[in-house]
């Protein structure tokens, strides 16, 4: 593989960066710190809400930014703060919640916004403690500001249908993104993806996408991948994640991505 080096790296977390017990290997810690040395950025992509990658910080050296919830948010890690809302107003999430629950058999939501979950009962009825959201009997009454994602699971569907049957009733009004989460359908805004975000984030800084190398595993990375200038899937990927990208590389066990990152520190080193 002759690649020349990329300028940004963007990687989703769960499944590609990290291993599969969640844990940022020493190996891809110092990769990561080692490209960042060499002048290219990193950010990461990914569904976790921003909450959810605070635990990364000291791991990473707390140093910089991440495209949180599926494009919704971007979040400075180390300042732990959002640097971008594109998350849905309450009037439109509210609206999303009355149709899904008419035309989804079994449904049941949650919301997840900068003050975090906010979860009906039936929703996290099968969540092993500790189970972090705040209840509320309807969540579109409990609506409080930007929703970063709103969560929908079933208790009279599988995966499979949910997922047709949200598609049939949201009509193009929002997006739903598929992380690999059985069972579970994520809604963010009009227009709001990974990619989306990502073109936004790195336009702000002068990256045009043939200097991205981006890294996925679970069909919501596709459009990053598609817009990236040269993709990779690991090879625990989806099997239309691996058809769609232009490389596989070793498995997130195998720190497949840090493999990938040294070899854009020789190319580097090689070319300048």
């Amino acid at each position: 593989m002759h690649l020349r080096a990329p300028r940004l790296i963007a990687t989703d977390l769960d499944g590609t960066l990290l291993r599969s017990d969640g844990v940022l290997s020493d190996r891809t810690r110092d990769a990561l710190r080692a490209v960042e040395e060499a002048g290219i950025g990193v950010v990461f992509v990914t569904a976790r809400p921003p909450r959810w990658v605070d635990g990364l910080r000291a791991a990473v050296g707390g140093h910089g930014a991440a495209i949180c919830a599926n494009g919704s948010a971007v979040y400075d890690v180390r300042e732990r703060r959002v640097l971008l809302d594109r998350g849905m107003g309450p009037e439109l999430v509210a609206e999303l919640v009355d149709d899904l629950r008419r035309s989804v058999a079994g449904a049941s939501f949650a919301v997840e916004g900068v003050r975090g979950l906010v979860a009906e009962p039936a929703f996290g009825a099968d969540e092993a403690p500790p189970w972090d959201a705040a209840p509320a009997r309807d969540v579109a009454r409990a609506l409080d500001g930007s929703t970063f994602k709103l969560l929908v699971r079933s208790t009279r569907l599988g995966p499979v249908e949910l997922l047709d049957q949200v598609h049939a009733s949201l009509a193009e009004r929002a997006i739903v993104a598929d992380s690999g989460a059985q069972g579970l359908a994520e809604i963010t805004g009009p227009g709001v993806t990974k990619a989306s975000t990502l073109a936004h984030w790195a336009a702000g800084h002068g990256v045009e996408p043939a200097d991205v190398w981006a890294f996925g595993d679970a069909p919501n990375d596709l459009p990053m991948l598609a817009w990236a200038g040269q993709s990779f899937a690991v090879a625990n990927a989806y099997p239309a994640v691996r058809a769609a990208a232009s490389w596989t590389c070793a498995a997130n066990d195998d720190d497949g991505v840090a493999q990938q990152l040294e070899a854009a520190l020789e190319a580097l080193a090689r070319h300048g």
